[in-house]
């Protein structure tokens, strides 16, 4: 791939940076008709966008991205079919089997329900917090708009 020339005071752009954690999760796509389709799940996570999950699903035919909120994720962990995390397109909560969590989404082109199994959701979900801890997010943030706006002031 050619590059043109860098820019004087460059700002990383968020499509090109490398992702500081990755797990890809073998999911069910769970249909109306109780029939099951292999879905591929790779989550990716960034220090510097730490409110953020990307979540690229890819099935047999079809992929889609969704950025679901790394607090969500968590909370659904420990939530219930009956109270899950979330309120909009996206909802988390554990199977009555401890083993899975369930993910519904819910979009323009219609919804989904995705069955994981937890375990690699939770190595995912430890090792975000890891390198930044729930609840310290903004912290961080304030350094990268900092920047930003360092950026966007000498450009």
């Amino acid at each position: 791939m050619m590059r043109g020339p860098e820019p004087q005071n460059p700002v990383e752009d968020p499509m090109t940076q490398s992702y500081d954690v990755v797990e890809v999760v073998a999911m069910q796509l769970i249909g109306s008709d109780a029939s099951v389709i292999p879905v591929s799940a790779e989550l990716s996570f960034r220090a510097t966008d730490p409110y953020t999950v990307r979540a690229v699903f890819t099935g047999p035919h079809t992929m889609s991205t969704w950025l679901v909120g790394r607090e969500l994720l968590s909370l659904g962990m420990h939530a219930s079919a009956d109270a899950p995390a979330g309120t909009g397109d996206v909802q988390v909560w554990r199977d009555e089997d401890p083993d899975y969590v369930l993910v519904s989404l819910s979009g323009v082109e219609g919804s989904a329900l995705l069955a994981a199994p937890a375990e690699p959701l939770v190595r995912f979900l430890a090792a975000t917090e890891a390198l930044v801890p729930l609840g310290t997010e903004s912290a961080r943030m304030e350094n990268e708009i900092t920047a930003l706006i360092a950026a966007l002031l000498t450009a």
